[in-house]
């Protein structure tokens, strides 16, 4: 007898898939013998090979925003030949529910949304007051219907591979002879959520002169931030010369990192490292750092958090009067 399976189509940003092991985790202490599978984008499947409650990541190929109606009828008609009695469709979009049904999987969990009365037949309420985080949304899809949230819920953790990590270190030459504090500059949604660079490098500077070697980690969208950081302090940039399996292990190389709200900041709380997380546009009240090893420096002006990309008022003060001084004297407290 072949073991039953579900399948989970992943959410679509770094952040929320790294949260989203949340669920992940509960599905496997409830049922310890079903296998799980994630559908998710290429770029994710290295932070999903990193979750050891995942059998296997399959690549979704679609790009973001993608209708692709023929990959997705192709990828579905392999999946149709699995042992998939069940779908967990996380993100609430028309066409992240249309493999399960296309591929014929049975019972299709997911929120009411964007006309999927057919695609999804375990249509679950979408309470935006009582599922008022990233993380609750998706645990409560793992639950019995009209179950409530358990009281804790199960914190990320990704493997750590020392392998690779080592590897990792000697290509790029450095060490870990001096504590290092990671700096994320990068955030997807937008410059609102971004704290200034000049902030960053005055923070690096501090950093070097107290004793901490200081990386700059990101895509290559970030290398221009990251030549910035380390030009106007001390830092080193690494942005864009790593692949995302690497930030992995080099971020649990690090003792401490300073982070935008973004998917490297999740990424960071999921290896053990101690968080400051900035927040600006957005709340830490919804897609907070899940680990309980964290600062979180916010200014909680009245106009904030907007969660809007660019400053509706023109002035960014959320951020900017968020001074580097304050983090640097909470990095020094972590540290004794």
């Amino acid at each position: 007898m072949r073991t039953p399976a579900t399948l989970i189509v992943g959410p679509s940003w770094v952040g929320d898939m790294v949260m989203a092991q949340s669920v992940f985790k509960l599905l496997r202490i409830r049922e310890p013998d079903r296998d799980l599978d994630v559908l998710a984008p290429e770029w994710s499947l290295p932070i999903v090979a990193r979750m050891p409650e995942i059998r296997q990541g399959i690549a979704s190929e679609t790009a973001h925003g993608e209708i692709g109606l023929a990959k997705r009828r192709r990828i579905a008609a392999d999946l149709a030949a699995s042992d998939y009695d069940r779908a967990i469709v996380l993100p609430r979009s028309f066409k992240s529910a249309l493999i399960p049904w296309f591929a014929g999987i049975p019972v299709r969990t997911g929120y009411r949304g964007e006309t999927r009365f057919l695609l999804i037949n375990d249509v679950r309420p979408f309470d935006r007051h009582v599922l008022d985080q990233t993380v609750k949304r998706f645990v409560a899809l793992g639950l019995d219907p009209g179950e409530a949230l358990p009281d804790e819920l199960p914190d990320p953790t990704l493997d750590i591979s020392p392998q690779n990590q080592a590897r990792v270190l000697k290509k790029l030459g450095v060490d870990t002879d001096r504590p290092v504090v990671a700096m994320m500059p990068g955030a997807e949604y937008g410059p609102a959520k971004c704290w200034p660079h000049e902030y960053f490098a005055e923070l690096g500077t501090r950093l070097d002169q107290a004793g901490y070697a200081v990386w700059v980690l990101g895509s290559e969208k970030d290398a221009a931030a990251g030549d910035a950081i380390a030009t106007a302090g001390k830092a080193l940039n690494l942005c864009g010369r790593t692949s995302l399996e690497d930030v992995i292990d080099l971020l649990a190389a690090c003792e401490q990192a300073v982070s935008n709200d973004s998917g490297l900041m999740h990424i960071a709380a999921a290896v053990g490292v101690h968080v400051h997380g900035i927040y600006g546009s957005s709340s830490p009240k919804f897609t907070p750092p899940l680990t309980k090893s964290r600062d979180i420096h916010e200014m909680g002006l009245d106009c904030s958090p907007c969660f809007e990309r660019e400053c509706p008022l023109g002035h960014l003060r959320c951020l900017k009067d968020l001074r580097p001084e304050g983090i640097f004297e909470k990095i020094l407290a972590k540290s004794c």
